[in-house]
């Protein structure tokens, strides 16, 4: 029959590719008509502000007398218009067009006008966070871990520009895993494992870019056998990174083992077209005087950062974190 063949097959494929592509291009158009909507009806409630709360709450009742069924035009989200309208000027309304009008709110809600916000705009964009994620990302302090200064790395010597920069932006400090427990007596392989049954939570902890390449990597060199803790590859900076990680406080001679797999890798892994290997080192603790003298005589690039997990994050962090059936839930 015709609708078993190859030639039937491709052409049903690429047909409804084509109608995903056309409907999800159509949602984005869709999205972006109606928050500028929403913005220039803020900018007129801003033009009338004088007159108070009575004249957003007949407006609505107004609106929807007209447009009978409509939604999103109720006296509260009239007023999170006219706060939009207020907070962001006309000519960077665009970039807001990117995303969801219920991510706009949450960031109105939780977030304050400048730099913080405008990273989390980009954030949702680059990464296609869900608004329960942008909640979470925001909570657990994303841009504030991501922007400390002072975070210990040898990037901006052990790598050529732009990558140096990009990495250094890319590594947080402390990375918060809150999705895994730090039950007594647990060791390093434990660790690993809630990572594997986790991995969703890691990558989105981790940052834009990182694809999973394996856990206790095999790695054979000079016919000995060694097993890297987490391997990733990231499609952003086309480079592989190895993730060491250690259930205890920072010692130098962490770095060496972690020089000689990013040089495995390198070696062994690395092709024409990736970018130098980059090492992460994951600590319960670190002192940054240390960590920083101790890579200075390291040639390979290498970031040094702590980690938290869920039930010993330090009080400002486990103050807004959900609860466990929450998190469970967005996992």
């Amino acid at each position: 029959m015709l609708m078993n063949t190859n030639e039937y097959k491709q052409a049903l494929q690429d047909v409804t590719t084509i109608i995903a592509n056309s409907r999800a291009e159509a949602v984005r158009k869709t999205s972006s008509i109606v928050v500028r909507m929403y913005w220039e009806t803020g900018r007129i409630l801003n033009q009338n502000s004088e007159y108070g709360k009575a004249f957003i709450d007949t407006l609505s009742h107004d609106i929807r007398a007209a447009f009978p069924g409509i939604k999103g035009f109720s006296s509260r989200s009239l007023r999170y218009m006219a706060k939009f309208a207020r907070e962001v000027d006309e000519e960077y309304c665009s970039s807001y067009c990117n995303i969801p009008w219920g991510h706009i709110m949450k960031l109105l809600d939780k977030t304050e006008p400048g730099e913080k916000r405008d990273w989390y705009v980009n954030a949702v964009v680059e990464n296609g966070w869900s608004q329960i994620v942008l909640d979470h990302q925001i909570d657990l302090h994303a841009y504030e871990r991501q922007m400390k200064e002072g975070k210990v790395s040898n990037f901006s010597k052990t790598l050529p520009d732009p990558q140096s920069e990009l990495m250094q932006q890319a590594l947080k400090d402390p990375y918060i895993f809150d999705f895994i427990t730090a039950e007594p007596g647990r060791e390093e392989r434990d660790i690993e494992q809630a990572m594997m049954d986790n991995v969703q939570s890691l990558l989105l902890e981790l940052g834009t870019g990182f694809a999973l390449v394996g856990r206790q990597y095999h790695l054979v060199v000079g016919g000995e056998d060694f097993y890297i803790d987490l391997l990733f590859y990231n499609i952003k900076l086309h480079c592989y990174v190895v993730i060491e990680l250690k259930n205890q406080d920072f010692k130098p001679e962490f770095n060496g083992q972690l020089g000689f797999y990013v040089a495995a890798v390198d070696g062994e892994l690395r092709g024409e077209m990736d970018n130098p290997t980059i090492g992460l080192l994951l600590c319960k603790t670190k002192n940054d005087a240390v960590a920083e003298y101790s890579l200075q005589s390291v040639d390979k690039p290498i970031g040094i950062s702590e980690y938290r997990l869920g039930d010993e994050l330090p009080e400002a962090y486990a103050r807004v974190l959900p609860s466990p059936e929450d998190l469970m839930a967005r996992i």
